[in-house]
């Protein structure tokens, strides 16, 4: 209490002083100069009156009670209206009680200098807080990527926060009228390709992108140019309109996202919301990376109810509590149920009577599907013709199966049983009201066992990291993309069709490790090793996305494209014969790997290649 009425007088003592000032210059410029001595003595017997009623006025709008070192407007306001309130009360009080008086202009130029006088005090402790502050301060030295409302905002938000130990040094940006100007006292210093000079010059130890509208390639520029550099890498990913929070509460770490450089998927909400609000919906494999997404985006859709598949507890209880937590409850229904166990398949159908299926349910461990062909033949098409051919049975309206670029001239079993899947689903909607239609995607960044834990996984343990050829490639996306793009389709089904995403280019997995290395701060092959260990049994090189025999044609997205080729005659009725083949090779690997080889003539398996002659081989007939 002692500081802050020490500090209150002081205050009041100038603010004294500076009244008195401003009506005695008030009198001068009145004047020219030449004051006569009646007025100079009207002045003095005024003045405490003048001062007394100001200062009261200022004290019953409380600006003594203000932290001056963060004025603002709020308080210039406050100061006018003060000084008019003291202003007109003194003139009103003269004129009643006939006191010595002064000219009027004298009052009116002295509320104007009163105002003037007590705003620059007040913006002195402002000015002087940021002098100080920046002399004095001494923490991480920050470059500002980008000098528009998210870059000005950023920054002032650091020049408040002194106890973050930060201080912008500069602004760089593109826009060449920006170049050399001074924004909140920072000097905006050059392009995205001054930044490695900037970072040296300047002693730059942190580095942060605040362009939120920017994304995509771009993007993956900027930070491309920034990862030339030692200065640590931070991003703004968002800003909304109108909001009030922080953006350093926003601000993160460049993650593989970011590098990957997409652009964001744009869904049409009213086509897509036609075919999922009010419907029961159920996904298979709902527990996994692609179905738990799968079934956060269609629930924003509001289905009528959203039926959940999946045979592990542990997948089903991860995906049953987050979703109560995001307030579905009332919406979800979790069924511990196997794909390949028709009979338990058939009880959730005949219970719920769904209305569109995502089959998101597959192994797709490429290496252990090759050592257990078996289980991929059984879980991935005999487990698809159980929940597809229920779907016939039970007139679901749609049915989208998620297939993978795998499937394009398979190299493993697991892109041959894939393949075959799509197949069934083919041959399925010949005859069937049912809408079927397959979603074709590569890699997914992410997903579980997927090469970016597994790299993380070994950068984390100190190394080495593994990649199988220094030229293998992949295609990449993200899951939320992956998701948004096959909700999409599934609204653009006419059936029959195999929609076939648009992946971008393709990505070196070695770029990839060398990527995801340096974004923990390492620098590959001098902190983390970077180790070839050869093309494991059942990959190739790089990924296709359709085979030149497949007749791909746009859609009304440009993210997604479309096979209508009809299904084969070698074909037809393959759905079908599925479970008796099943039967016959389901305990002999060399059985299952040569009806992989004959039903996909394109499948190359090493051990049977010379075997494929260049016509397809007949399906067999149909028990």
């Amino acid at each position: 209490m002692r500081k802050f009425s020490q500090r209150t007088f002081y205050l009041l003592a100038v603010d004294a002083a500076l009244m008195i000032a401003a009506f005695y210059i008030a009198l001068i410029l009145r004047f020219d100069g030449e004051v006569p001595l009646q007025f100079l003595g009207a002045l003095l017997y005024l003045i405490p009156f003048i001062v007394t009623v100001n200062l009261g006025f200022l004290l019953a709008f409380k600006l003594y009670g203000r932290v001056w070192e963060y004025a603002s407007w709020e308080e210039l306001f406050s100061i006018i209206k003060a000084a008019t309130c003291g202003s007109i009360l003194v003139f009103a009080l003269t004129a009643v009680f006939q006191l010595r008086s002064l000219p009027r202009s004298v009052y009116i130029l002295g509320w104007f200098f009163t105002i003037v006088f007590l705003g620059i005090s007040r913006s002195w402790w402002r000015i002087n807080r940021d002098y100080l502050h920046r002399k004095r301060r001494v923490g991480t030295r920050v470059l500002i990527v980008g000098a528009g409302s998210a870059g000005a905002m950023l920054a002032k938000e650091i020049q408040s926060n002194a106890h973050l130990g930060m201080e912008t040094m500069a602004f760089v940006d593109d826009d060449p009228q920006k170049l050399g100007r001074i924004m909140l006292g920072i000097p905006i210093k050059g392009t995205r390709y001054d930044i490695p000079e900037l970072v040296c010059s300047l002693g730059i130890e942190e580095i942060i992108i605040a362009m939120p509208s920017v994304k995509g390639p771009p993007m993956r520029g900027i930070i491309n140019i920034c990862e030339e550099t030692p200065a640590r890498i931070k991003i703004i990913p968002h800003l909304y309109p109108n909001d009030q929070g922080s953006l350093l509460s926003q601000m993160r770490t460049v993650n593989m996202e970011d590098l990957l450089g997409r652009l964001p998927v744009q869904v049409d909400l009213q086509q897509v919301s036609g075919y999922l609000q009010d419907k029961i919906v159920m996904v298979t494999g709902g527990g996994g990376s692609i179905g738990s997404e799968l079934c956060r985006q269609v629930l924003t859709f509001h289905p009528r109810f959203l039926i959940i598949i999946d045979a592990s507890e542990n997948n089903l209880f991860d995906i049953e509590q987050e979703l109560k937590l995001a307030g579905w409850s009332e919406r979800i229904v979790i069924e511990l149920a196997d794909i390949r166990d028709r009979e338990s398949m058939e009880r959730v159908y005949q219970a719920f009577r769904p209305q569109v299926v995502f089959h998101a349910a597959a192994f797709k461990h490429v290496p252990m599907m090759e050592r257990h062909p078996e289980a991929a033949l059984v879980n991935n098409v005999l487990g698809t013709y159980n929940v597809a051919g229920l779907a016939d049975e039970y007139r679901v309206e749609t049915f989208i199966q998620i297939s993978t670029d795998k499937a394009v001239n398979p190299t493993s079993v697991m892109g041959a049983t894939k393949r075959i899947a799509e197949l069934v689903i083919k041959d399925l909607n010949r005859n069937s009201s049912t809408t079927f239609a397959a979603v074709r995607f590569g890699n997914v960044l992410g997903s579980r066992g997927s090469v970016i834990p597994t790299f993380e996984k070994q950068i984390e343990a100190g190394g080495p990291v593994t990649v199988t050829h220094p030229d293998m490639t992949r295609y990449f996306m993200t899951i939320p993309e992956a998701v948004e793009l096959v909700i999409q389709a599934g609204a653009m089904a006419k059936g029959g069709e195999i929609f076939v995403l648009d992946m971008g280019e393709p990505v070196k997995i070695l770029d990839l490790a060398r990527d995801l290395i340096r974004l923990y701060g390492l620098e590959p092959w001098q902190d983390i090793d970077i180790v070839f260990t050869g093309i494991r049994p059942g990959e190739k090189l790089f990924e296709e996305l359709f085979s030149n025999k497949e007749d791909m044609s746009s859609t009304i997205h440009e993210r997604i494209f479309i096979s209508r080729k009809e299904i084969d005659s070698n074909y037809v009725d393959i759905a079908h014969t599925i479970d008796s083949l099943i039967r016959e090779t389901a305990s002999n690997k060399e059985a299952i790997i040569k009806l992989l080889v004959e039903l996909i003539p394109e499948y190359h398996h090493p051990d049977y290649q010379k075997q494929i002659q260049a016509k397809v081989i007949p399906m067999r007939a149909a028990h």
